[in-house]
């Protein structure tokens, strides 16, 4: 490991201290911080991993030039693994990269990981009931909207929303037009996704749209008579005992649902936790089950590295023992990561610089590999 690397390694004897140095590699691995925000740490050999070989494997990713910014494992409720590494970053709305200490209490863009945060809300929101059947219209929360409310455009329901099936016609990522950029300025963005064309039926393809999870968003809040903010602190991030966090707006103020939100990736982890636990954190049941199962199955294939698409969260599968085992997670641009793999009891948190750069993100996003690789029981 190169001495210009700074990574957080803190030894049981040290567990308290945040190191702000390069310290050797203890044989145990790169063993989490103890904090007072609701982790319990564990050691990675009695979890079930190869200790050494996790320690290896971080190792290497840490030398490797792709800007991984930090890397959380954590196995049963506990957190086995923590790596932070200084790198380059920028903001939503950053021009310029500047170089970052990363570290325990930074907070991290997560960028599209909001997403999936929005569709645990509407969990909540549904349990509340505030929202019941997913096939209702989504033009039926839009009365004003009276020139969109075709017959065709009535097709589209909240469920199409969720899976990114809509059909509407957008272009996000790519060359030319960028329909998501444009959701930061609009005055009233909702009639702008709402009014896109319509490229095909309603749930037949997926296609990669923020603009429907603003949507989505925006609905929630009409329907709790909530704002977007005080719903997810109440709702979710309060009762996991996230208290830094961030969700930058738009040119307007408004919360970006789809893009903005900003949280420490040790946080990052609890959002895999409650997954994992089918909604529930320290014995209270904060999303229900049923939604966190509908979340996370497997619906339209997305066209990208053999993933499909469930309610605003990914699905994939990592080799095990022989054997291919289903993974589920949350995307952000820049390699921003919260996988869960359910049959491991697994989560691995990712926060990276990678914006824009297909060909990093899929290095960090092979880092789940790497890690399963270094389970040696479960």
């Amino acid at each position: 490991m190169r001495l210009p690397l700074r990574l957080i390694l803190c030894s049981t004897i040290l567990g308290l201290l945040a190191c702000g140095k390069p310290q050797p590699a203890p044989t145990t691995g790169f063993t989490p911080v103890l904090a007072d925000d609701g982790w319990e740490r564990a050691d990675p050999g009695t979890s079930g991993f190869d200790s050494a070989k996790l320690q290896a494997m971080l190792e290497r990713a840490a030398d490797e030039p792709i800007n991984l910014h930090a890397v959380i494992v954590e196995r049963h409720g506990r957190l086995v693994a923590e790596l932070y590494h200084p790198g380059k970053d920028k903001g939503v709305y950053g021009l310029i990269a500047t170089t970052t200490d990363f570290g325990p209490k930074t907070l991290h863009d997560v960028r599209s990981v909001g997403k999936s945060v929005v569709s645990l809300l509407i969990g909540v929101a549904r349990q509340e009931g505030k929202l019941k059947d997913l096939s209702q219209p989504v033009l039926d929360f839009y009365p004003e909207f009276k020139t969109l409310q075709t017959p065709p455009r009535r097709a589209i329901t909240l469920e199409h929303l969720l899976t990114m099936s809509s059909g509407f016609e957008w272009q996000e990522g790519g060359p030319g037009r960028d329909d998501e950029h444009r959701l930061y300025w609009k005055s009233t963005p909702s009639d702008y996704v709402l009014s896109r064309p319509i490229a095909a039926p309603p749930g037949t393809r997926f296609n990669y749209n923020s603009g429907g999870n603003l949507v989505l968003a925006d609905i929630l809040a009409r329907v709790t008579a909530t704002p977007l903010k005080d719903y997810a602190r109440t709702r979710l991030f309060e009762p996991l005992g996230i208290t830094d966090w961030e969700w930058t707006g738009d040119l307007h103020g408004r919360p970006m649902a789809f893009t903005g939100l900003r949280l420490r990736p040790r946080d990052m982890a609890k959002l895999g936790r409650l997954v994992l636990n089918h909604g529930q954190w320290k014995g209270r049941q904060l999303v229900p089950a049923d939604w966190i199962d509908a979340s996370l199955k497997p619906r339209l294939a997305t066209g990208f590295d053999g993933t499909r698409y469930g309610y605003q969260w990914w699905t994939g599968s990592v080799r095990w023992q022989g054997k291919q085992l289903p993974w589920a997670a949350a995307f952000g641009n820049g390699a921003q990561r919260i996988f869960v793999v359910p049959d491991l009891d697994l989560c691995v948190v990712t926060t990276a610089g990678a914006y824009g750069d297909i060909a990093v993100a899929k290095r960090i996003d092979a880092l789940l590999q790497d890690i399963v690789a270094t389970i040696d029981r479960q």
